[in-house]
């Protein structure tokens, strides 16, 4: 069941908002247990389990901003979306990876399409995915967008359609940890099945144009996993 936490001072928008959060569940056939914090303390005191955080940012203690910021310090991932009646925040909103900026009066029009992309972020959060550091920062990389894993000299690299991610590791662990698309065509390298455009003898394409090396011995292995990824008779 969906977990949605509404962070609102106002009794009068939080019975609004409240009322419009139904409207759109039952819309949506969605089922979710809704609950109401006042201020910023008691959101990141009880609420931290939240799928979906709505937060009025004019709060009384630690405002809207302030517990977002503390949510996201805290490695909480969960789409936020903020409702308020001052602009000048959105830049601050948007640092916080907010899903949307929404101004009041907040109408159907307004809040379903927004919570329609907040609940797709969600789905794609949800998605197996492994954490890598890049620049000094942690990100969370899904599954699906690692095209190759390449292992030199003690290090890994993920390699992806956005840049290459490298790590210190063995190629054994990561292939304990990543699901069955993934296939060691070589002693050096993990290819996403799910990702290869083509196959020619030595190698495979994959999406973007990049090449991974297959050994001789994994060639027809290689075939079959493909045959059995893609029914239609695999990448050309």
């Amino acid at each position: 069941m969906l977990r949605i936490a509404l962070c609102e001072d106002a009794p009068y928008f939080a019975a609004k908002l409240t009322a419009l959060l139904q409207d759109y569940l039952d819309q949506r056939g969605l089922q979710a247990q809704l609950r109401h914090y006042a201020d910023g303390e008691s959101l990141l005191r009880e609420g931290r389990q939240a799928d979906l955080f709505l937060l009025d940012i004019k709060l009384p203690g630690a405002d809207g901003m302030t517990a977002a910021a503390q949510l996201r310090a805290d490695g909480i991932t969960a789409p936020l979306l903020f409702l308020t009646a001052y602009p000048q925040y959105v830049f601050r909103a948007f640092d916080l990876d907010a899903v949307h900026y929404l101004l009041k009066p907040v109408t159907p029009e307004t809040l379903f399409p927004v919570l329609d992309k907040a609940l797709d972020r969600l789905t794609e959060v949800r998605r197996p995915a492994l954490w890598v550091r890049r620049r000094g920062r942690k990100m969370r990389l899904s599954y699906r967008d690692i095209l190759y894993c390449e292992a030199l000299d003690h290090q890994i690299t993920l390699h992806t359609l956005t840049g290459a991610y490298p790590f210190g590791g063995s190629l054994e662990a990561l292939e304990a940890l990543l699901p069955e698309t993934f296939f060691r065509c070589h002693k050096s390298f993990l290819v996403n099945l799910e990702q290869v455009t083509a196959q020619v003898p030595g190698c495979v394409t994959v999406l973007g144009g990049g090449s991974v090396p297959v050994s001789r011995r994994r060639q027809r292995a290689l075939a079959q996993r493909l045959l059995q990824t893609f029914p239609e008779g695999g990448p050309s």
